[in-house]
């Protein structure tokens, strides 16, 4: 584990993003886009990543509604943050990611190459996972996220779903 290092996913049941980061100094760059069959990525594939970048936490990106409620798509992140707190024994952040993709295909849009750019499915969703760690970082990281899977406050169950309790920050 390698201090202040995070690694962010925009979880996609086809594609997930992934950005890397360092919480110290806040920088942030985008990676790759895992292929996933219905939401699961090859198990290889990231224990590659968690290899290669070994880190202290994870920041994935919760889905929500425009309106906040819970859909369908924010189970299933959050069912992906579990199996990674469970696989990998990392505390997994989730960061309301509501219009990261608009977001992400604006920045390459504009930074990236135009409307050519805009057809790689696979750079969208790791800029997508780049903004997603970006907001998390601009509203003041893991001191600020009350919502999270602690796998020290689990251990032997299930991981509980929604916010944090004070006993388990």
């Amino acid at each position: 584990m390698t201090a202040g290092r995070v690694l962010a996913f925009d979880f996609g049941v086809n594609h997930i993003g992934v950005a890397v980061g360092n919480e110290a100094v806040g920088s942030v760059q985008a990676l790759t886009t895992l292929k996933a069959r219905d939401g699961i990525p090859r198990p290889e594939d990231l224990q590659d990543l968690f290899t290669k970048w070994q880190p202290e936490f994870v920041v994935v990106g919760y889905p929500l509604n425009m309106d906040g409620s819970d859909e369908l798509m924010g189970k299933r992140a959050r069912k992906f943050g579990r199996r990674l707190m469970s696989t990998f024994g990392v505390r997994v952040y989730f960061k309301d990611e509501r219009l990261s993709s608009a977001a992400a295909k604006e920045e390459i849009f504009t930074y990236q190459g135009g409307y050519r750019a805009l057809m790689d499915k696979d750079r969208i969703d790791a800029s997508a996972a780049k903004i997603i760690l970006e907001g998390f970082f601009a509203v003041g990281g893991r001191q600020s996220v009350t919502d999270f899977c602690d796998p020290a406050a689990f251990q032997g169950k299930k991981a509980k779903k929604g916010p944090a309790t004070s006993q388990e920050q």
